[in-house]
C-alpha cells in the first residue's frame, strides 16, 4: 500500500504536465519509448490517442497487451519490440505528435543518438516528454547515507555515477540535458523536478498519517518548478517541442 501511494506521488506530476501539454488535441499519434507495461500508454489510449509502445522486453509487451485488453483499448495500442536505436524504422519518421521517453535515456548506448532518433520520429511542432535521473539527488542520497567518498565521486563523475557497482549507467544535470536537447533540435518548454521529497519522507509516516500522501503530493507539486528544490529532485521532467 505504501509503495503504491509513493508511486502515485512520483508519477502524478509527470502525468499532469503531459496531459496539460496535450490538452485540446484529440486522437494524437504517440510513441512511448521504453513504455513497458503501459503505465502511461494505456491511460493515453483511454483518452482516445493512438499509442505505439517500443520496448525491448517481450514480457513487458505481453503485459501491455493484457492491460490494454482489460481497459478496452487494444485497437489503439500497438506494442513493438525494439530499442531507441531502431526507433525511426519501427515507428516511422515524422509519424508522431508526441514521444514519451521516461527513464530510458539513462540506459541507452548513446543518449545523443537516441535524442536524434526521437526528433526524427516527431512531426513539426511535436512534443517530447523526457524523464531522466538527476545527478544532484544521488550525491545527496549517498552523503546522507554516510557514503561520503561515493557522494564526491558522483559529484565529479561525467556520468554522475558513484562507483563501479552503481546500477545506473548515467545521470544528468539540468544544464547538460537541456544542452543535449538543443543540439538535437528541441526547444525546452518546461522543466519540473520530480520526487523532490517522495524518496525522503519516511514510509511509516505516509502509511499511518491520515492525508499524508495527499499532502506529500501537494508539496511535490509546489516545489516542482522552484529552482532551488528542482536541483535536488531525483528526476527531471522536461517537456520540449521539435
Amino acid at each position: 500500500m505504501v509503495e503504491r501511494r509513493r508511486r502515485s506521488v512520483r508519477t502524478a506530476l509527470v502525468g499532469e504536465a503531459l496531459r496539460a501539454a496535450l490538452a485540446g488535441r484529440a486522437g494524437l499519434d504517440i510513441v512511448d519509448l521504453g513504455g513497458g507495461t503501459g503505465g502511461f500508454a494505456v491511460p493515453l489510449a483511454v483518452e482516445g490517442h493512438r499509442v505505439t509502445v517500443v520496448d525491448p522486453s517481450p514480457d513487458a509487451l505481453a503485459s501491455l497487451e493484457r492491460r490494454a485488453r482489460d481497459e478496452g483499448v487494444s485497437e489503439l495500442i500497438r506494442g513493438v519490440q525494439g530499442d531507441a536505436a531502431e526507433l525511426p524504422g519501427l515507428a516511422g519518421e515524422s509519424s508522431a505528435d508526441a514521444v514519451l521517453c521516461h527513464g530510458v535515456l539513462e540506459v541507452v548506448d548513446d543518449p545523443v543518438q537516441a535524442l536524434q532518433a526521437m526528433a526524427s520520429v516527431l512531426r513539426e511542432g511535436g512534443v517530447l516528454s523526457l524523464l531522466v535521473a538527476q545527478r544532484n539527488a544521488v550525491v545527496l542520497a549517498r552523503a546522507l547515507a554516510g557514503h561520503l567518498a561515493e557522494a564526491r565521486i558522483a559529484l565529479q563523475d561525467p556520468d554522475g555515477r558513484w562507483g563501479a557497482t552503481d546500477p545506473m549507467p548515467r545521470r544528468f544535470d539540468e544544464a547538460g540535458i537541456t544542452g543535449q536537447l538543443a543540439d538535437a533540435g528541441f526547444k525546452v518548454q518546461t522543466v519540473h523536478g520530480v520526487r523532490t521529497f517522495a524518496d525522503l519522507v519516511p514510509s511509516a509516516f505516509v502509511d499511518s498519517e491520515p492525508g499524508a500522501a495527499d499532502s506529500l503530493a501537494e508539496l511535490e507539486r509546489a516545489a516542482s518548478r522552484h529552482p532551488a528544490f528542482r536541483a535536488l529532485a531525483t528526476q527531471l521532467h522536461i517537456l520540449a517541442t521539435h
